[in-house]
């Protein structure tokens, strides 16, 4: 399938290299040119002049902007010259309502849509090894799923339209647990004055191991935030996951008061795993 990737922030310029790789990759349009210009000059993939343009040439459209009002902006845009049967796969994280309301906008046109929020940072987009989350038709899944294999490791058929983004909420609840019990671990566990480096290689081989501790642990005992999801880009997804809820998230709430103050601090682009400047003072 002819693809094209609108919005090459690190996680797309991630998944269009990896189309590139996989010889599906035909267009690429990012609001900022520059970004444009060096994937074009890595892949010969054709730069267009706006997402519409890109709706009249490919199969298939990978999305990846950061909020939903830029989901549905550019999914107006694509409605505007959309091709009858294309798929539009929107690999953002937003909520499922502004996941039915693509929908809606593309079926109008006879194009089709496909709420695909994923999982695994810079790192597994990088690596071709996201994980993906579906909501949608699952007839229109298994046409794309050829091609979707070029930047995922593991995609699972959730359900109807929306429900996608509400499995990713539960991913970024979860996340924010996370977050909360291994930078407080690691903080008490400085604080005793212990060789952390071996804490966390001993810690990552028992019942507390997780993705979070094996890859962000020592970079932030170091002091090292190099961001593969950025603070405020979870503060965004937990205000999401907020107003999606019918009860009260304490962990959530916290968390975005974590976020809130690391954001007003400056360190609103570090790595989330710099809640660790409040845990250790």
């Amino acid at each position: 399938m002819k693809t094209g990737v609108i919005g090459l922030g690190a996680m797309g310029a991630g998944m269009a290299l990896n189309f590139h790789k996989a010889n599906v990759l035909h267009a690429i349009w990012n609001r900022t040119r520059s970004k444009a210009d060096a994937i074009a000059a890595e892949t010969a993939a054709a730069i267009m002049g706006s997402p519409a343009q890109m709706a009249q040439q490919c199969d298939l459209i990978v999305t990846c902007v950061s909020r939903d009002d830029d989901v549905l902006e550019v999914v107006q845009a694509i409605a505007e010259q959309v091709k009858k049967d294309v798929i539009v796969v929107d690999t953002s994280t937003v909520s499922s309502q502004t996941a039915l309301q693509a929908a809606e906008i593309l079926k109008n046109k006879g194009a089709h849509f496909l709420d695909c929020p994923v999982s695994g940072g810079v790192e597994g987009a990088r690596k071709g090894t996201l994980a993906m989350m579906v909501g949608g038709e699952q007839a229109i899944l298994d046409k794309a799923r050829g091609t979707l294999a070029a930047i995922t490791g593991n995609i699972a058929y959730i359900g109807p339209t929306g429900c996608g983004q509400a499995c990713k909420a539960v991913n970024q609840l979860m996340v924010a647990g996370i977050n909360q019990a291994v930078t407080e671990a690691l903080a008490f566990g400085k604080s005793m004055g212990l060789n952390m480096d071996r804490v966390v290689d001993i810690v990552s081989t028992g019942a507390a191991a997780n993705w979070f501790l094996e890859h962000r642990g020592k970079t932030m005992l170091a002091g090292t935030y190099t961001p593969g999801f950025k603070v405020n880009l979870h503060h965004k997804d937990l205000t999401i996951c907020q107003k999606m809820a019918d009860t009260s998230l304490p962990i959530v709430a916290m968390t975005l008061a974590h976020y809130q103050q690391l954001m007003d601090d400056g360190y609103a682009d570090e790595d989330i795993s710099a809640l660790f400047r409040i845990k250790y003072q």
